[in-house]
């Protein structure tokens, strides 16, 4: 029997420390002959990413497999043989374990701490070197350096470099008899879903000859792979969505063939290095597409039929082939991410999950809709109702809505089991979690509408989906939040100034001035604001007119900021001048700095903190009594 109880006051058994005790999150997958290794990173370890072999750990307390590449890493080891290769996270030097358990250390110790960083590696047929990613930072403060090199597995050190010059380069990948090598390379100020460019050439004795180009316009590439037969693949977004072709390697201007025409996306924004959406299997490509926000998974057939493969999952990841099959990291609404085997016969998980002693009753399945926002523009979002079953809503009331507002801003809202979500759904709150325009898995087009326009687009579509939804009579308008962390921080500060939708506000490690974070932040996304805001310091205007920072008189909406003072890509200085601001405009806010973080939670104590001391805030915000003992939160 359910009771009616005010909406945030109900009880849950979603705790914060639900969160992270036991979670972890899944990274790459490598299959190596009948061994699955895959990536955990663990909060209840202080954020450790750990490697997994048919499940069970193979890395020791002391190592903490990460790379710092562009900050946000992504692809830190790999196995062939049973010969690892990985970066450490506390020197990133790489390291090679071979079948006795021994490590011994590949490269050298760099000038500066954690100065030469290395990802997005593959080992040569010959297993005597390690080819990847090499980002090299200099003592002067100029831009590192980044390079594909060839690193010995022997021990020497003696690295050759076999690409330079572009400003960034990723995904070198080796033809199966090693002869050849193809990578993606891009420059300032682009993106690598902006414009890149796919190069390949003959490699012998680690050097490169015979380079040629993709003749391209602007578009992105995405993941090159070879087959065994020597055919060189890449997804490419030319005709709008990110889509499968095969390189005419025949051809001066190395023409793309395509293989797949679905208006979806088999690509992904590479924040991250490594990322995986399709492999062959046998005489088949197998893929995962992302269609109307939702992945699927097919086959790509050998007279070019596209089979779907029916699984249940909204989120599909870290694609790799596996004796007649595929592993991958499969979740849904209902479950957590898992490492799962698919073939055609059977679906089976290799990974555990924890046991969280709940019935997935309390899980909510999202609505999905699109919506119109400002300039006839339409936006997407999914929209979360609070679920409890042992509570219910009065007729009287509705719901205090969250909005969430991703980061990025080039991404796009997750799809799949959430607890940071659920923890609020099963308190009485109401969640919108918000494809604003900009965000991936729409097609390049979508995507690019926030060009010139963050700050604009995506602070219009949050406003506009908190209207819709209290339209809809299904929040209740006096009790309107929006919450966001990075750029998704960025896009509430902006809200909570230039509109007055919102009456509370939480901002992770977001920016209040864009002018500083131009001039102060990391070579990855140096030039990022060129495209989204304009060209700096020539449209410093346009810098001054979007930045919260700059309009504290136009704001009077009580927030809170949470930042990390480790944070490399948004530094902390961001949160103290606005909380400075703040004060001195007598406006009510709370600054909660984290001082051994980074940028994003990873460790268990202050994940917990952090999604606690927003409640508290809302709590007080909105004038309710939480059931959860928290502490309160001093303005």
């Amino acid at each position: 029997m359910t009771v009616t109880k005010t909406c945030g006051t109900w009880e849950s058994p979603i705790t914060s420390e639900m969160l992270v005790g036991g979670a972890v999150r899944l990274g790459e997958i490598v299959t190596d002959g009948d061994d699955v290794w895959w990536a955990e990173s663990r909060p209840d370890e202080g954020g450790r990413t750990v490697l997994v072999r048919n499940g069970i750990d193979q890395t020791d307390e002391n190592i903490n497999v990460r790379t710092l590449v562009h900050e946000y890493g992504g692809s830190a080891w790999t196995v062939r043989n049973e010969t690892l290769v990985y970066s450490q996270y506390s020197d990133q030097r790489l390291y090679r374990r071979d079948k006795s358990n021994h490590s011994i250390p590949l490269t050298p110790e760099p000038e500066i701490q954690q100065g030469c960083r290395y990802a997005d590696g593959r080992i040569t047929n010959n297993e005597e070197w390690y080819v990847c990613v090499r980002e090299l930072h200099n003592k002067s403060n100029e831009e590192p350096s980044n390079e594909i090199v060839a690193v010995p597995l022997d021990g020497s050190g003696q690295i050759k470099v076999l690409v330079s010059g572009p400003d960034f380069v990723s995904s070198p990948r080796l033809s199966k008899k090693g002869d050849q090598i193809a990578w993606v390379q891009w420059n300032h100020p682009n993106m690598p879903w902006d414009d890149t460019q796919l190069c390949v050439a003959s490699l012998k004795e680690m050097t490169l000859t015979n380079q040629k180009v993709v003749k391209s316009k602007a578009e992105s590439f995405f993941q090159p792979e070879w087959d065994d037969q020597g055919n060189l693949y890449v997804v490419s977004d030319r005709n709008n969505w990110w889509n499968l072709f095969r390189v005419d390697q025949s051809t001066n201007d190395m023409d793309l063939i395509p293989l797949t025409n679905i208006e979806a996306e088999i690509g992904l924004p590479q924040w991250v290095f490594g990322q995986s959406r399709y492999v062959f299997v046998g005489d088949e490509i197998w893929l995962a597409y992302r269609e109307a926000g939702i992945d699927n998974l097919a086959t790509l057939l050998p007279d070019g039929r596209l089979e779907k493969i029916e699984i249940d999952a909204t989120e599909i990841e870290s694609v790799t082939n596996y004796q007649d099959g595929i592993v991958a990291t499969v979740s849904s609404w209902k479950a957590e991410s898992l490492v799962t085997f698919v073939n055609r016969k059977e679906i089976r998980p290799l990974s555990k999950t924890r046991d969280l002693g709940i019935d997935e009753n309390w899980f909510p399945v999202p609505e999905t809709f699109t919506y119109q926002t400002s300039d006839s523009e339409k936006a997407h979002a999914l929209f979360y109702s609070p679920t409890n079953p042992e509570y219910e809503i009065s007729e009287k009331e509705k719901p205090p809505l969250i909005v969430l507002a991703h980061g990025g801003p080039t991404a796009a809202a997750r799809r799949q089991l959430q607890l940071s979500i659920t923890y609020w759904t099963s308190r009485g709150f109401g969640v919108a979690d918000v494809d604003y325009r900009g965000s991936t898995g729409y097609g390049r087009s979508f995507r690019n509408r926030l060009r010139n326009s963050w700050g604009l687009a995506d602070v219009e579509d949050c406003v506009s989906v908190a209207k819709y939804l209290v339209e809809q009579k299904k929040v209740d308008k006096n009790k309107l939040a929006i919450k966001g962390g990075s750029a998704g921080g960025f896009t509430v500060l902006a809200a909570l100034t230039f509109h007055d939708t919102f009456t509370a506000g939480a901002s992770r490690y977001g920016i209040a001035d864009l002018a500083i974070l131009a001039k102060d932040t990391h070579k990855f996304e140096s030039r990022y604001l060129d495209r989204l805001v304009g060209k700096w310091p020539e449209d410093e205007e346009t810098y001054k007119q979007r930045s919260p920072i700059h309009h504290i008189e136009q704001l009077s909406t009580p927030m809170v900021i949470l930042q990390g003072s480790e944070d490399p890509i948004v530094p902390p200085n961001q949160a103290h001048l606005m909380a400075q601001k703040l004060k001195e405009n007598d406006i009510p806010h709370a600054l909660i700095e984290f001082p051994d973080e980074g940028h994003g939670f990873r460790k268990a104590p202050n994940i917990t903190k952090a999604i606690e001391s927003e409640l508290a805030f809302f709590s007080h915000i909105f004038d309710f009594e939480p059931f959860d003992d928290l502490q309160k939160i001093l303005f």
